[in-house]
């Protein structure tokens, strides 16, 4: 008399996955999503810590917009902006060619 009646407390349920797949779809897919979102987060953090390492804000600048002009004025401006040394900035002229 305990047989079936042993389980789920007497109402014929048994658990979730002994008469349907379904659950088991269901637990797969969620369990699909977190692991998306946790490598999309993973991928982010990433990208964010390694931060400050593109041109114009990740915009990739015309073929030939950078000439010789605009190389003198990034470096009067970093010189400027105390980023670099007079030494430094000499040694560009000198690549330069100005």
């Amino acid at each position: 008399m305990m047989g079936y009646y042993g389980r789920g407390y007497g109402y014929g349920y048994g658990n979730m996955m002994d008469g349907t797949w379904f659950g088991g779809l269901l637990f797969l897919f969620f369990l699909a999503l977190v692991l998306v979102g946790i490598v999309l987060l993973v991928i982010w953090a990433v990208r964010a810590a390694g931060g400050g390492h593109t041109v114009n804000g990740g915009a990739t600048p015309p073929s030939g917009a950078v000439g010789h002009d605009e190389a003198v004025a990034i470096a009067k401006r970093r010189l400027a902006g105390g980023e670099i040394t007079k030494e430094q900035y000499d040694e560009i002229m000198r690549t330069l060619g100005g």
